[in-house]
């Protein structure tokens, strides 16, 4: 009895401490190019005619300077200030549920979506919640934010079979993700909420409102990395 509780209290939890460990410290090094999201986009669409995952991994260096500006207007707007949750958006959104009567919603930032993606399946369960929390506690502890940004760049959904900013460029605007101009690159950032439901080429007709709040908060939003040589 006693090795039974002494396997599932201690070496069960260190082993999954230990291979997340590696795993993360794995992804800081190599280039993300499988998630378990494509994965189950795959498995969903495997009857689906003529579906496959365009996917083409980048270096920070080589997406514009402005969408990394534009998904932070549009997704995260103190993506450089938190630790990876911004409690101070959630309070925000607490107190206009509770005073206004709004609706709950998701606020969840660039570095838990990079959780969430890398390293679950995107369930909506506590459990998967509790294990997006923890990857997110590791990326930002190890990683960094410019290292979650690029990472996020390159496996965020934007489109059936779509993910990544140069797969995203190449399919709706026939560019490179370097080429990405400030209209193109807000049309990106304003599908991420929703890229099965969204397209880049239409966000400006049928989502004005989101285009024009991002387009201008990514006018006013710096670019972050300086140690990149971009501004």
């Amino acid at each position: 009895m006693k090795w039974i509780l002494r396997l599932l209290f201690l070496y069960v939890p260190l082993g999954f401490v230990l291979l997340s460990l590696l795993w993360v410290m794995l992804y800081r090094v190599v280039p993300v190019t499988w998630t378990p999201l494509m994965l189950k986009r795959s498995i969903e669409n495997v009857d689906s005619e003529g579906f496959r995952n365009r996917r083409v991994w980048v270096d920070i260096d080589a997406v514009a300077p402005v969408m990394v500006r534009a998904v932070i207007a549009s997704e995260d707007g103190r993506f450089m200030a938190h630790n990876g949750f911004d409690f101070e958006e959630l309070r925000k959104m607490r107190r206009e549920h509770e005073s206004k009567g709004k609706k709950i919603r998701g606020c969840s930032t660039i570095s838990q979506q990079v959780a969430k993606n890398c390293f679950t399946f995107g369930s909506r369960t506590w459990l998967r919640k509790g294990v997006e929390a923890y990857y997110t506690f590791l990326i930002e502890k190890l990683w960094g934010k410019q290292r979650i940004m690029e990472v996020y760049l390159n496996v965020a959904e934007m489109g059936k079979g779509i993910y990544g900013v140069e797969a995203a460029a190449m399919t709706y605007f026939g560019c490179h993700a370097s080429q990405l101009t400030t209209g193109q690159a807000v049309c990106i950032a304003c599908v991420l909420p929703n890229p099965l439901v969204r397209n880049p080429r239409t966000v400006p007709q049928k989502n004005r409102t989101k285009y024009n709040t991002t387009y201008r908060r990514t006018e006013q939003t710096p670019y972050p990395f300086v140690s990149c040589g971009k501004s």
